[in-house]
């Protein structure tokens, strides 16, 4: 797991700040585009118009798994694009 996402029960979670709701918008976008391709769907919710927190787990499993840290990576590096 990345230092930046937190670990609350059996998940991992991070929110994600942005200049406007287009900006939060297209993020949500590309991270549908990664869970797609990776075929593991996060929990996302924007709110306050730019903020987006992101939750991953393995329901199947009902824990963290490397499905769900993978995905976190690829979503971070999102956010230096």
């Amino acid at each position: 797991m990345t230092d930046t996402w937190k670990k609350v029960s059996n998940s991992i979670t991070k929110e994600f700040s942005f200049n406007n709701f287009t900006g939060a918008l297209e993020f949500v976008n590309k991270i549908g585009a990664l869970a797609e391709s990776a075929n593991h769907h996060p929990d996302i919710l924007m709110h306050d118009y730019k903020k987006v927190t992101v939750t991953l787990t393995t329901h199947d499993v009902g824990k963290v798994t490397d499905k769900d840290t993978t995905l976190a990576k690829k979503i971070d590096s999102l956010t230096f694009r």
